[in-house]
């Protein structure tokens, strides 16, 4: 990535990382997203348990992702953690970069295209998203619905009508997901039918029923914001427990 963060992450962040030197009882890494840090892993964050050969668990070049768990500001000193990243932080950091680094890809082309080098697109515009949006991808998706946003931004017009033809085209609509598993049973002769029942009642639109095995149904529900899609998971909740009603069970637990 072209772009770099100035100062430091914050405590509980987390932050790509390249391995850049290997220790007996620890490990340095460079912060792929900030200017000029570096960072320590001690043996103990590395992995769960006892580790007798630090480099069976790393090994030099190696991009990880990391949570920031001490800064020493003084000593220009960064503590990190690989053991404490859950599987979804990983997964999602790993989601957020690659999204990062496709959006600055649409800047290196806008940069192309108008004789120009990335830096000064970044200049121009790059930087007043990533401090408006915290991201590009973000302000991105941000622009895809609100193409005004870059006019308040004061933007050079043959930026602006590049970017914003290059968003249309390269980002997608921004959606968010609510997953929850339904447990639904009924003991009446009626059970089966009341069951389908109940569950049709969770159907919409941009849902989704998958049977897990009896009597549990993984739940998803897609829609351009949260809010919307809180709203519809609880109008399709109260219906689906007002046909079951004294006739069986119905519990969803959400997911995420």
């Amino acid at each position: 990535m072209f772009y770099k963060k100035t100062g430091y992450p914050e405590e509980n962040e987390i932050v790509l990382c390249t391995i850049r030197k290997i220790l007996p009882h620890g490990v340095f890494v460079s912060l792929d997203e900030y200017k000029d840090k570096e960072g320590l892993i001690h043996i103990s964050e590395i992995a769960p348990g006892r580790i007798r050969n630090i480099r069976d668990f790393v090994k030099e070049g190696a991009k990880i992702i990391c949570k920031v768990i001490k800064i020493n500001l003084e000593k220009n000193h960064i503590d990190l953690s690989l053991r404490r990243v859950t599987q979804s932080q990983r997964i999602n950091k790993n989601t957020a970069y690659k999204q990062e680094q496709k959006a600055e890809k649409i800047l290196e082309v806008i940069a192309k295209n108008l004789n120009t080098n990335l830096e000064k697109i970044y200049e121009e515009v790059g930087k007043k998203l990533i401090e408006n949006y915290g991201s590009l991808y973000d302000a991105f998706e941000q622009i895809r619905e609100d193409q005004k946003i870059l006019s308040s931004l004061r933007v050079n017009p043959e930026i602006e009508k590049s970017l914003l033809k290059l968003i249309q085209e390269k980002i997608k609509k921004r959606e968010v997901e609510i997953s929850a598993t339904i447990t639904v049973s009924s003991m009446l002769s009626n059970g089966v039918n009341i069951i389908k029942e109940t569950l049709e009642k969770m159907k919409a639109n941009n849902t989704a029923i998958t049977y897990l095995g009896a009597p549990r149904y993984k739940f998803t529900l897609t829609s351009d914001n949260y809010k919307d899609a809180e709203k519809k998971l609880h109008e399709l909740q109260s219906a689906a427990e007002k046909v079951i009603k004294g006739k069986g069970i119905f519990k969803l637990e959400r997911n995420d």
